[in-house]
């Protein structure tokens, strides 16, 4: 079933040519209602805690990783361990954010704020987790918003060996549809590990001309059938 559109944010972002051209933060302020997080993503930008201000910080990377969907590497060893998992699509989203929020993980920043945030926009249907579930037990995974051809890809975690990889390999596969050339997965930054997987970064006017292309097109039958 489609995702519900909720009722429209009470505040305005700023339009690209006002965003610095040397600078990942656009703006800071305004709320995570689901609203707010979703015009904000389709105007290129997403969420990140700010504590120093108090309010959330926006972001639109100048240099932004985008996975492509026939370029992820997967090495022979990523092969035979994906034997090993079984994916599934939204069936334990609250607990994939939990552990990608495991306050012991390094650089942590999903707070309790942005976790309610986005298991608010789950429950409206723009969120969603790809999971790599073996003997009964959840061993990794990963969420991000999708709308339309887009899926922005927020955090991921594993508990066993290329579990993470493996849900990764799982969001590629669904959405390699007659619509995957013009799909859009976006991971924010290109960390090595990502750029390990086949990441690569596009500047930011090749992002937003991406992302206007994206955003019309059908979801994949995985996001529907939720």
């Amino acid at each position: 079933m489609p995702p519900v559109e909720p009722p429209p944010t009470g505040w305005g972002f700023p339009p690209p040519e006002r965003w610095p051209d040397d600078d990942d933060l656009v703006a800071i302020g305004a709320d995570l209602e689901p609203g707010t997080l979703l015009a904000a993503y389709r105007s290129g930008l997403f969420p990140m805690p700010f504590p120093e201000a108090g309010a959330p910080g926006w972001w639109s990377p100048v240099r932004r990783g985008v996975l492509p969907l026939d370029g992820m590497h997967v090495s022979r060893s990523l092969r035979r361990s994906a034997r090993r998992f079984e994916i599934r699509v939204d069936t334990a989203c609250a607990e994939v954010i939990d552990r990608c929020a495991d306050p012991r993980r390094p650089s942590g920043w999903i707070d309790e704020d942005i976790r309610s945030a986005y298991l608010r926009l789950h429950e409206l249907g723009w969120v969603h987790s790809v999971e790599a579930w073996r003997s009964g037990g959840l061993a990794g995974g990963l969420y991000g918003v999708a709308i339309g051809g887009l899926f922005a890809g927020e955090s991921m975690f594993h508990r066993e060996t290329d579990a993470s990889k493996v849900a990764l390999r799982g969001l590629v596969d669904l959405l390699a549809d007659e619509h995957a050339e013009g799909r859009l997965v976006d991971v924010q930054w290109a960390t090595p590990h990502l750029t390990s997987l086949g990441v690569v970064e596009i500047d930011r006017e090749t992002y937003l001309t991406r992302l206007a292309a994206a955003l019309p097109l059908p979801a994949p039958a995985a996001w529907r059938a939720r």
